[in-house]
């Protein structure tokens, strides 16, 4: 060491300096000139390794020569020499180069490991210029190095779980995540270090989970590969209350609540049946994640008005024991209310209206109320069955499906007050066409018991029944291209009262 200071080396170990302090006065310059004002900070370290090099080199050629301080300070000039050169070239080539490149910032974790590299570096060109063989310390350290590995391996788990993560990338600070099983253990990724991920949850805490841990568990990534989430919100509803009826109700107050998107479109399902009531399942979608407790609780206000307003209340675990003695004349009540219902509904139908009140009165004692859920079946194409149906609420829709044909096609769609099965009921013929549920219904079920006393009470109704086969048959004949004949009417009617009075032996 003592030839590099003195003789005809010294001038050269001048020179050589000289271009490392030009070189690395270039970097800084470089630095301040490329990175933004807010990062302009990351150029202190280069400049002060370079200021304690030119401290130290000017102690090391001041000092007299074969001092011990002057062998000192020549390596540690070297070593910020090199410090201040490597710490410029890594900052320029990660911030300035890769970054810009890349368009987001290089990870916390490859950063540390370029920086450690070029250290490392710089450590072993300094022991090799003080004379010291860097294979040497390895050789002589193999036990060291295993007693540290050992000891450390938990350590060295999670910055290897750590690089893996960076490499497979399933979340980017800045994600929503939940790395297991509990709902509670969900926050945003704010920084993934050499030992562990630092994740904030809702209620502003810090978690600091190690990598091994998190590289381990199944990972949620809510925020990728979009930011849209479906959130869902379960909610019951008594056992008697329709659930078409919730459904439309909830469906319609969801669609613009705060923080819910309308596309993809808000949904609800009947969940299960439960002790207390009707579990409904509501699946909608949001893009604020960050705000899911807010939008959720929003969207079970609007639930609550919004059934509150149909005049339903939500059940709540309880138990009521009503003693009460049953009575003859208490189910007669319960009785008349159902037949009045299904009075009124015939009430309001043209066809059963040639029957007086009585009659009609009669005629719903004899009937019955069925519910169908929205494409639901209610008769089939070529049934044997013989009811008669009166809409009462809902839509269905009438299929015919010709001979030769893979599919049904709609001929027709009815509402509240139309008739549906009335030719099989009066002609004993099968079912003409298939006749489905377009929207929940609730129908009164007229079978052929009760036609054929209202038939006979009232011999007007058979007439008007044919013309109304008549009708009805003219719109499932779909190969006729022109309507019929009056002469035709007249015959169709005449053969359609003769099958309805041999049928009920009129």
């Amino acid at each position: 060491m003592d030839a590099i200071l003195h003789g005809p080396l010294r001038k050269d170990l001048l020179v050589l300096d000289g271009l490392g302090v030009f070189l690395a006065v270039a970097l800084i310059l470089a630095l301040r000139a490329t990175l933004a004002p807010a990062a302009q900070a990351r150029t202190r370290t280069p400049s002060l390794l370079l200021v304690l090099h030119l401290i130290t080199f000017g102690l090391a050629q001041a000092l007299p020569e074969g001092l011990a301080p002057s062998r000192l300070f020549a390596p540690l000039a070297l070593l910020f020499l090199l410090g201040s050169l490597g710490r410029s070239a890594v900052v320029l080539g990660i911030d300035v180069f890769l970054g810009r490149r890349m368009g987001r910032p290089l990870p916390r974790i490859i950063r540390d490991i370029l920086q450690g590299l070029v250290v490392v570096g710089i450590g072993l060109a300094v022991l090799n210029n003080a004379g010291v063989e860097p294979g040497s310390l390895l050789t002589t350290s193999a036990l060291l190095t295993a007693v540290v590995g050992l000891s450390l391996q938990d350590t060295l788990g999670n910055v290897f779980a750590g690089l893996a993560i960076q490499i497979q990338q399933p979340f980017d600070v800045g994600d929503w995540i939940q790395y297991d099983g509990d709902p509670k253990n969900t926050g945003r990724v704010i920084e993934i270090n050499w030992r562990a991920t630092k994740v904030v949850t809702l209620d502003e805490v810090e978690i600091i989970v190690p990598n091994g841990s998190i590289a381990k568990a199944p990972i949620r990534n809510f925020t990728k590969p979009t930011t849209t989430s479906r959130r869902s919100v379960f909610f019951q509803a008594p056992h008697d209350a329709p659930p078409d009826e919730i459904h439309r109700a909830v469906l319609a107050v969801i669609t613009g609540a705060p923080g819910v998107l309308a596309e993809p479109l808000p949904t609800i399902l009947t969940n299960q049946f439960t002790d207390n009531g009707i579990e409904y399942w509501v699946r909608f979608y949001t893009d604020q994640f960050q705000r899911r407790d807010l939008v959720d609780g929003g969207v079970r206000d609007r639930i609550w008005h919004a059934l509150r307003r149909l005049g339903v209340e939500m059940p709540f675990p309880q138990r009521n024991v009503h003693l009460h003695a049953v009575t003859d004349e208490r189910e007669a009540r319960a009785k008349e209310g159902q037949i009045a219902k299904r009075k009124r509904v015939l009430d309001g139908t043209e066809f059963f209206k040639i029957l007086s009140v009585a009659e009609r009165s009669q005629l719903a004692a004899a009937t019955f109320s069925r519910r169908y859920a929205a494409g639901e079946v209610i008769m089939g194409q070529g049934d044997d069955s013989r009811e008669l149906y009166v809409i009462e609420r809902g839509e269905v829709v009438i299929l015919l499906a010709r001979p030769g044909d893979e599919s049904a096609i709609a001929v027709a769609r009815l509402g509240p007050g139309s008739l549906i099965g009335e030719m099989a009921l009066v002609t004993g013929d099968k079912r003409q066409a298939t006749v489905r549920a377009a929207t929940a219904c609730e129908l009164v079920e007229v079978g052929p018991d009760a036609m054929h006393e209202a038939l006979e009470r009232s011999p007007d109704l058979a007439e008007r029944l044919s013309a109304v086969l008549v009708e009805r048959q003219a719109t499932l004949d779909l190969h006729a291209l022109e309507p019929l004949a009056p002469k035709e009417v007249e015959e169709r009617k005449s053969e359609f009262l003769g099958k309805i009075k041999r049928l009920f032996s009129l």
